[in-house]
């Protein structure tokens, strides 16, 4: 076997995929390790579910593997450090969600707009007539930042690893400002960051109190990036009247947590990518990365890495 797909792809992807490649469709593997492991020893390349982790137990005796790929969700639970040094390549579609996610988050925002959570008897706004911050230029920041200037929306934007003096702020139509500047001044924010681990608590107690009162807040990036009881804090004192979580860790809302049983707290299970046009898109982007992979000579580094071990 030369494909293990453990994700379900499109038809015509999969047909693609077999007529250049020994595949095996086995989604019921991820159910059980030992046959998933004994299945990924003969696999040289492998399409894994995001709930999937790819670690030194299913990697220890995968030794013709060249290419783990994901359709979908983070990297946290991938052990790139071991792929790199064994020489297998981590694919992740970047783009292919982009439109659904930057889409999803206009839809979030005007939802929240013009229905208050508050329970009290405010007009509810208009999106045109707001500011918002992007925190994180990402692929989908680069699609909502025209999607939100077509309303007529004010769009600034921080990204710890993006100079202000970049171009990438002008060509794409944001102003960029710091965190601190950037939460004192917008009326809404949408978190955007990739799930880095260096990213963890971000959102942290001191930079939530620069938060200026009545903001409402879309989260489609991991809850890790908030700091908990300051985001409870924030919530408490009307700075964020409203946030809506597409990826928040279900822990948070257990009872005596700060998010437990809270007003203006919106959840959805990851819903944002979840289109039948991103799908499509990434399952082909990831076959044809698959096979060009596969159709090019192992690297020497994954043969060295191989006769060290």
């Amino acid at each position: 076997m030369t494909v293990l797909m453990l994700e379900a792809l499109d038809a015509e992807v999969v047909q693609w995929l077999a007529e250049r490649h020994d595949a095996r469709f086995a989604p019921e593997l991820v159910a059980d390790p030992l046959a998933l492991r004994a299945a990924v020893a003969g696999a040289r390349a492998l399409i894994a579910p995001p709930e999937l982790p790819i670690d030194a137990r299913l990697l220890e005796s995968a030794d013709d593997l060249c290419i783990v790929a994901r359709l979908q969700g983070d990297m946290v639970n991938v052990d790139q450090d071991l792929c790199r040094a064994r020489g297998v390549e981590v694919a992740r579609v970047v783009w292919s969600s982009a439109n659904a996610e930057a889409e999803f988050a206009v839809g979030a925002l005007l939802d929240m707009f013009r229905n208050p959570s508050d329970g009290g008897a405010k007009l509810g706004r208009e999106l045109g007539c707001a500011t918002v911050g992007l925190i994180g230029m990402t692929p989908v920041a680069q699609v909502l930042a025209p999607l939100l200037a077509s309303f007529g929306t004010r769009v600034m934007g921080y990204d710890p690893s993006l100079h202000a003096s970049d171009d990438e702020w002008s060509r794409w139509g944001v102003e960029p400002l710091s965190l601190m500047d950037l939460l004192q001044t917008v009326d809404a924010v949408v978190v955007l960051l990739p799930s880095y681990e260096r990213f963890r608590g971000v959102l942290s107690a001191r930079v939530l109190s620069h938060t200026r009162m009545d903001q409402v807040w879309v989260a489609l990036s991991p809850s890790m990036l908030f700091d908990e009881l300051a985001l409870g804090e924030a919530l408490n004192r009307g700075a964020i009247r409203s946030i809506w979580f597409d990826a928040l860790d279900p822990a948070w809302l257990d009872a005596g947590r700060p998010l437990a049983r809270r007003r203006g707290v919106r959840v959805t299970d990851r819903q944002a990518n979840q289109t039948r046009e991103a799908a499509t898109r990434a399952a082909w982007a990831i076959a044809r990365r698959v096979d060009e992979v596969l159709s090019r000579d192992v690297p020497a580094v994954r043969a060295a890495g191989q006769r060290s071990r």
